[in-house]
């Protein structure tokens, strides 16, 4: 029976090796018939130790877990057992996946380094720095509403040209340019929405 589904061990470890141990066991026997990447110093004939799926519950397919068990050497590991029955519903084997998670729990803890709050930037090196603060300006508008600058509409680009002329970034020469370029639209183009913003704060 094991030659059955050895194809469907080989294939699910080819997949997740070496992280993950895939192991056919013999639920009359107890005994293991297969495994694939050994991670628990098992083999073939060895005993399964099966009871201790009778203190959980399977769901409707005859699945448990995920579930957590622990190898000798202190790593985790995410397991789901599989039994497989005959027509009378008696098992016939069981199929178990073994997936250590030290790899990804290595990625979470390098994830959680990169996002761990930064201090403020010291605001001498970017008091004069009007390309920082167009980019800033434009970058928190694109983040706060998910759009990307070029898919801002005209009344999107003129509250952030609005917010830039309130911060003096059109009083610095050569800052139009890298405005237009930040909101990928013509030089020709900024002007004429700078225009349309003047003459509504002159029309209040």
């Amino acid at each position: 029976m094991a030659e059955i589904w050895a194809p469907i061990g080989a294939a699910i470890a080819r997949l997740l090796g070496p992280q993950a141990e895939v192991v056919v066991h013999d639920p009359v026997t107890d005994r293991v018939l297969a495994i694939w990447n050994p991670m628990s110093r098992r083999g073939p004939g060895d005993p399964s130790l099966l009871g201790e799926l009778d203190t959980m519950t399977p769901d409707e397919s005859g699945v448990y877990g995920p579930y957590q068990k622990l190898l000798p050497d202190g790593r985790r590991l995410s397991s789901v057992s599989a039994v497989v029955s005959d027509d009378e519903g008696s098992p016939i084997f069981v199929l178990c996946v073994n997936l250590d998670r030290t790899p990804f729990e290595q990625a979470a803890e390098l994830l959680s380094a990169f996002a761990a709050p930064v201090t403020e930037r010291p605001k001498v090196l970017f008091e004069h720095d009007w390309t920082e603060r167009i980019n800033q300006v434009v970058g928190g508008y694109v983040r706060e509403h998910g759009r990307q600058a070029g898919q801002l509409t005209r009344e999107d680009r003129l509250s952030v040209l609005a917010e830039l002329d309130r911060l003096g970034v059109f009083d610095v020469r050569r800052a139009a340019p890298l405005v237009a370029r930040a909101l990928r639209i013509s030089r020709s183009g900024l002007y004429a929405l700078l225009a349309e913003l003047r003459d509504q704060r002159s029309d209040r």
